[in-house]
């Protein structure tokens, strides 16, 4: 008996296997899972998940896309729905100031509006460049304390500073080097940022979203 036992017992356990092996799944997806069309962008709300691998922006060149996404990655790592330590908020790190200038007054639909902050990105570097517009004809292509000066690396520490304070380092040749809370400072900004193609950035007066 034990004998017919163990003989038949791996038969019948390799049968139930085979058997559930084979078996078709059917699992119905919930109709809020399904993708029935295309979407422009894809998101997970309030927050953003990296891969663990990644420890540096993809290479994408001197072009404006690269020089915003080299910004952004500096700012945020490219997190579209962070809030920094000091209130700062999204992929770029507006303030609620900065925000107001470009006329946005709801922090909350900024922070969930990837689209909305690139156009303020670009909305408030076009402003920048006007207001820096003599300086980056005077010093770009000077030296200030050891740092090639570039149209790129002016409106990189516009972005960290505000473009007045851009205007009193350029002025003081580097002895007025403003340093943000975690400083970082302009010079660190014209440093880092220097090289890149910003000229189909236009410049313009006051501009809003």
């Amino acid at each position: 008996m034990r004998r017919g036992m163990a003989i038949f017992c791996p038969l019948i356990m390799t049968f139930i296997l085979v058997s559930f092996g084979f078996r078709p799944s059917k699992v119905k997806v919930p109709e809020a899972l399904k993708v029935n069309k295309p979407t422009e962008v894809l998101f997970p709300k309030n927050k953003t998940y990296f891969n663990a691998v990644m420890i540096a922006p993809p290479f994408i060149g001197s072009s404006y896309i690269g020089f915003k996404e080299a910004l952004a990655f500096k700012e945020s790592q490219g997190d579209y729905f962070i809030i920094n330590t000091l209130g700062y908020l999204g992929k770029y790190q507006f303030g609620i100031g900065t925000l107001q200038l470009m006329g946005v007054y709801n922090a909350t639909a900024f922070l969930n509006d990837p689209k909305l902050q690139e156009k303020v990105f670009l909305t408030n570097i076009a402003r920048n460049k006007w207001i820096l517009r003599r300086d980056i004809k005077r010093y770009v292509g000077k030296r200030i304390a050891g740092i090639e000066i570039t149209e790129s690396g002016m409106l990189a520490a516009a972005h960290l500073a505000g473009a007045g304070n851009v205007k009193k380092y350029l002025r003081s040749y580097g002895a007025v080097d403003l340093k943000d809370s975690y400083g970082t400072s302009v010079g660190d900004y014209m440093r880092k940022f220097s090289g890149y193609d910003v000229s189909n950035v236009l410049p313009k007066r006051n501009p809003r979203i």
